[in-house]
């Protein structure tokens, strides 16, 4: 069965909850591994590295949702971006709060230094700087004070900060680069997809006519 072009509010409501929960999955389970020390050889390490590959794989979600919804057009996607969007500030919030805390001790000289020196980090920190104002700014109020063609033009730095994860994790990584070519990938074929649709009206499929009942 084809999914529907729009969702009732009810339908809208469960669809909200549903991946609501979902998206918190991993950050259950990161708790339950840390609670039961089942973070591996360097827990810091591991921490590190799972919270930022989610918010790489929630900025894909968000960067890949306009694309998906203009070639499908299930215009219930729109109503999951902005969560998905915060989701990734979530994560990210947490990559950069384990690495200040756990691995830096909230040594801000050394926190400093480490940003200047290393440049995986700084492509790293300049992307958390980038998503702090789009996070802040996704509230239903301040997108209605900006007005529609600001925010958009504001919001549009979401696909640099897509790049740069992408090198933050590259640069990471260094031997192993199948996942940070994964991730370029997805993020390579979303950008194009948005410049191929690019004025583009989306598809809308055509409502069901409702037809007369026959007569008893």
């Amino acid at each position: 069965m084809l999914l529907p072009a729009r969702l009732s509010p009810k339908q809208s409501t469960i669809l909200k909850g549903a991946l609501f929960i979902l998206s918190l999955g991993p950050v259950a389970v990161l708790s339950v591994n840390a609670f039961t020390d089942n973070l591996g050889a360097n827990p810091v390490e591991y921490l590190t590295r799972a919270t930022g590959t989610w918010t790489l794989v929630f900025l894909c979600i968000t960067l890949g949702i306009t694309p998906v919804r203009r070639l499908t057009g299930w215009n219930w996607l729109t109503l999951t971006r902005r969560m998905f969007g915060l989701f990734a500030f979530f994560y990210v919030c947490l990559h950069f709060t384990t690495y200040i805390w756990f691995d830096q001790y909230f040594d801000v000289q050394s926190i400093i230094k480490d940003v200047i020196k290393r440049p995986f980090i700084t492509i790293g920190f300049a992307a958390f700087l980038l998503l702090i104002p789009l996070a802040i700014t996704s509230n239903s109020y301040l997108t209605r004070k900006l007005g529609a063609k600001r925010w958009q033009n504001l919001h549009r730095a979401t696909y640099l900060v897509c790049i740069l994860g992408v090198i933050h994790y590259w640069w990471l990584v260094k031997r192993d680069l199948t996942q940070p070519i994964i991730y370029g990938s997805i993020v390579l074929a979303f950008l194009s997809a948005r410049l191929l649709l690019r004025g583009r009206k989306p598809k809308v499929r055509p409502r069901p006519v409702a037809t007369a009942r026959e007569p008893a």
